[in-house]
């Protein structure tokens, strides 16, 4: 398994595999990660920059058990990050991009079937 990169909290797309491998891990070594609070301040040993700045006043309230503080709930701890951190167009942007994955994908069937037409046509009928 690849080491868990950092999180800088500059780069919205990159929220989403900053958590992915650090799910893995939970997955992977279920018996250390038990609780939410080992996942969560995990993560944060990763978190630089503004991610960090933004964490940083949680940990002067480590000794808070409440199940709702941001550092004992793993689900509110991604929540939050993606809220601050993540793209807001997310959806937006994967419903467009399922729309093109779609016309890509009858644009190669009508390629299959129409066969040898010249890459600049193909080219040409693609962009239209």
């Amino acid at each position: 398994m690849k080491e868990q990169e950092c999180f800088y909290g500059t780069q919205p797309f990159k929220v989403r595999s900053f958590i992915q491998p650090c799910q893995f891990i939970f997955h992977d070594d279920q018996v250390s990660f038990s609780q939410d609070r080992k996942k969560v301040l995990y993560a944060t040993s990763f978190l630089i920059g503004r991610a960090a700045k933004w964490i940083e006043p949680y940990f002067s309230n480590l000794s808070n058990q409440d199940a709702n503080y941001l550092l004992n709930s793993w689900s509110l701890f991604e929540y939050q990050l993606f809220t601050l951190f993540g793209d807001p167009n997310e959806v937006r942007k994967a419903e467009e991009d399922l729309d093109s994955l779609t016309y890509i994908s009858e644009f190669r069937i009508f390629v299959s079937i129409i066969g040898n037409w010249g890459e600049k046509a193909l080219i040409h009928h693609f962009r239209e």
